[in-house]
């Protein structure tokens, strides 16, 4: 990470406003964040209204030369697009900019190769990044083709098509590469998840925009309640901050054993309005944490004047993961910059809080366990004792909230899944009796 005294790269941002998206200025205003995020410093803005995209050079041509001429007065070292650029139009731009052209696809990669941690987030990212820069390799070679001959042998190829060739190939056999060991390291993380799921612990996961206090959330929460409480995450007042999905056990303290639930708690990547198709598609097995979720919190920044949109842009990308249907809780973070009071405001489903001061987390917590353990059942069950292996499931996959050593076997008193209860129903007894019983004295807690 740079310090403050490091020289930056110098940038001039370049935006078209075609006068069809939703919000042009905050778009701008959001590259200007991710140039900054990158550890680029900027040194200009340039923004053209036109109705049209220009096919060969993004914008037009009289303003490539004004924007040649600003970078040149500014001392910029590159030139960055707010939206994707073409290969072609990536390479008309370098060849009239004479800069470096960089688009708003390739400075969000930028940043995720400096986030990755993990090897397999720094795999996922150079995936995606092989990917983008293909298509831009194979452009260049088609247009140095045509001065390389025409006999199609290799020795008639210009010595630039030829590098490309190489390039092109290697490229490829890296992708391969990198797909068989994102392969294994996602059947690692699909046995991970299916044991997670057999232990019929609830799974939760923070989705929401990037910077909205996710990893906030989750660092205040493994800190109170951790089952290793010095395992946070990274926590920065930045834009994708952290990068790699972690999951950690939450179960809290407080007396009372129904206060005890736990639930598995997973900070995933933020999302952001343009979100490259191809980190999408790269990040979709760490993502499909979010899809195999029982329950979503979607984390908001309520300081942000944009919040509305964020969360239709958090809404779009839940759908486009097939996890629009998983049930939610709101929570409107940093509300206490909107100088509101009586803070933590709970409704229905929704909760305005300050993740930052830990105010309002043990309502969002109570708030979760209500919705994840919505189908939990309790019930009464007597085990023979050549059946403890039943009972030891339940201690290990329920919340027992009372257990005795009888004369005819163990009883257990539990808070489980209502399919477990219903599994096991020939050895549940009624409340109060000792005799084995049906499943009617189970009694739904909600």
């Amino acid at each position: 990470m740079k310090t403050e005294g490091e020289d930056y790269t110098r940038v001039l941002l370049v935006g078209l406003d075609t006068g069809r998206e939703r919000d042009f200025e905050h778009s701008m205003e959001e590259l200007k964040s991710l140039a900054q995020a990158a550890y680029k410093r900027v040194v200009g803005i340039i923004v053209q209204h036109m109705e049209e995209v220009n096919k060969a050079f993004y914008i037009g041509a009289g303003k490539v030369a004004e924007a040649k001429e600003y970078a040149v007065s500014c001392e910029a070292q590159e030139v960055i697009f707010d939206n994707a650029l073409s290969p072609s139009q990536m390479r008309n731009l370098g060849k009239e900019l004479e800069l470096p052209v960089l688009d708003r696809t390739g400075l969000i990669l930028d940043i995720f190769a400096l986030r990755a941690r993990t090897r397999e987030a720094k795999l996922q990212v150079e995936a995606a990044r092989l990917q983008y820069i293909l298509p831009r390799l194979v452009g260049m070679r088609e247009n140095l083709s045509r001065q390389g001959g025409t006999g199609g042998s290799m020795s008639n190829r210009g010595a630039g098509e030829t590098k490309l060739e190489l390039d092109r190939r290697r490229i490829e056999h890296r992708i391969s590469e990198l797909k068989k060991d994102l392969d294994e390291l996602t059947r690692i993380r699909d046995t991970m998840r299916k044991k997670r799921t057999q232990s019929r612990i609830p799974k939760v996961a923070l989705v929401g925009y990037t910077n909205a206090g996710k990893s906030t959330i989750m660092n205040r929460m493994v800190e109170r309640y951790g089952e290793k409480r010095d395992k946070t995450v990274l926590e920065e007042d930045m834009l994708f901050a952290t990068l790699d999905t972690s999951v950690r056990c939450i179960q809290s303290e407080e007396e009372g054993a129904w206060d005890n639930r736990p639930f598995f708690l997973t900070d995933t990547v933020g999302f952001i309005d343009k979100l490259p198709h191809g980190l999408v598609k790269a990040f979709r097995s760490t993502l499909d944490e979010v899809r195999y979720a029982d329950v979503l919190v979607q984390v908001v920044d309520f300081s942000d004047e944009h919040h509305r949109q964020h969360m239709t842009v958090t809404e779009e990308t839940l759908k486009e993961l097939g996890a629009g249907d998983i049930p939610r809780i709101i929570v409107y973070n940093k509300a206490d910059k909107c100088a509101m009071e009586n803070l933590p405001r709970v409704r229905e489903g929704q909760i305005y809080m300050a993740a930052v001061s830990g105010c309002g987390l043990e309502e969002l917590i109570s708030l979760i366990k209500d919705k994840a353990y919505c189908h939990q059942s309790e019930a009464e069950f007597l085990f023979p004792y050549d059946k403890g292996g039943a009972a030891s499931y339940f201690m290990e996959n329920a919340t027992v909230l009372e257990q005795e050593y009888r004369n005819e076997g163990i009883f257990l008193r539990v808070s489980c899944h209502g399919g477990d209860a219903e599994k096991y129903r020939e050895y549940q007894i009624n409340t109060g009796r000792s005799t084995m019983a049906g499943a009617d004295s189970v009694q739904t807690v909600g």
